[in-house]
């Protein structure tokens, strides 16, 4: 069932977990992390970035995840959320769409124009009941596996306290050693996502989780971490996947049965996050299969 963000927040909150966000695609990648969250009994973000809406169109995939919501996760909340959002337009359409949660990208701005950005979307988001997530300092990378050497920012507390203050942002993402991706030289600095989590008092959001070892997902998730973003890991899932059975199958040709299998990867990926995340069973959905 679709319902809004801070329902899913406020209950994770209260529980000390954390609610996965995950990246969606296609019909096939959505119907996976569906599945998954009924499997895990769990809540959870739908989120589609600014290239998934320019592939499937704005109107369609908010269709299709609000009637999978409706339909094959209908005893599970769903929330739909816009990731990295930079266009503005591209925004506005979404929270005008019934977005419940839209995330304004500014961090490559200096910070003064990043928050004059983002509290202008945050006035029009709160004026529909729509959460905001801003962000401070590039989270950067880019979805997928390399061996390319990454040197990593990280956020300044202060431009992050002063952000926060002046935006009035629902949620926070910056920049704590994580990145896009997957590389060797991910981290995360719990010290500075301590103090981050003490001066702003607001729901703190990780992106670029794929690459972090699952030790330390724990650990922030103890230290108030409330969404954890997943990309790349169903990126990888979804494409091995389908490579690998359309090389078994060169005669096929039902695309059905050549994606199908993509379906279950993605699944098992988001199945296996939530339980690391400790969303799984925390909802109450008797005995469904999927």
């Amino acid at each position: 069932m679709l319902v809004h963000i801070k329902d899913l927040v406020k209950e994770s909150q209260k529980g000390g977990y954390a609610v996965g966000a995950f990246n969606v695609h296609n019909l096939e990648s959505i119907l996976g992390v569906a599945r998954a969250a009924v499997r895990a009994k769990s809540p959870v973000i739908i989120q589609v970035s600014e290239g998934a809406i320019k592939y499937m169109g704005l109107k369609p995939v908010t269709h299709i995840v609000s009637t999978v919501a409706k339909n094959v996760a209908a005893k599970v909340p769903v929330a739909l959320h816009l990731d990295h959002g930079k266009s503005l337009d591209t925004i506005f359409e979404c929270i005008n769409a019934g977005f419940s949660s839209v995330h304004i990208d500014a961090s490559d701005l200096p910070l003064d124009e990043n928050i004059a950005l983002t509290k202008r979307v945050v006035e029009i988001g709160h004026a529909k009941n729509v959460w905001v997530q801003g962000e401070v300092g590039v989270i950067v990378g880019g979805h997928g596996q390399t061996g390319k050497e990454l040197k990593i920012p990280l956020a300044k507390l202060e431009d992050v306290e002063q952000f926060v203050k002046k935006t009035k942002v629902d949620t926070i993402a910056a920049g704590i050693g994580t990145a896009h991706g997957v590389y060797a030289e991910e981290y995360i600095k719990f010290s500075l996502l301590k103090s981050i989590k003490e001066k702003t008092k607001i729901p703190f959001v990780l992106h670029g989780a794929s690459g972090i070892d699952d030790n330390k997902i724990k650990k922030a998730i103890k230290m108030g971490v409330n969404i954890i973003n997943i990309g790349s890991d169903i990126k990888i899932a979804f494409s091995k996947t389908l490579i690998d059975n359309c090389l078994k199958n060169r005669k096929e040709t039902d695309p059905r049965n050549l994606l199908r299998p993509t379906i279950q990867a993605v699944e098992d990926v988001v199945f296996n996050k939530m339980k690391l995340f400790g969303s799984a069973g925390k909802v109450d959905v008797g005995e469904v299969k999927t």
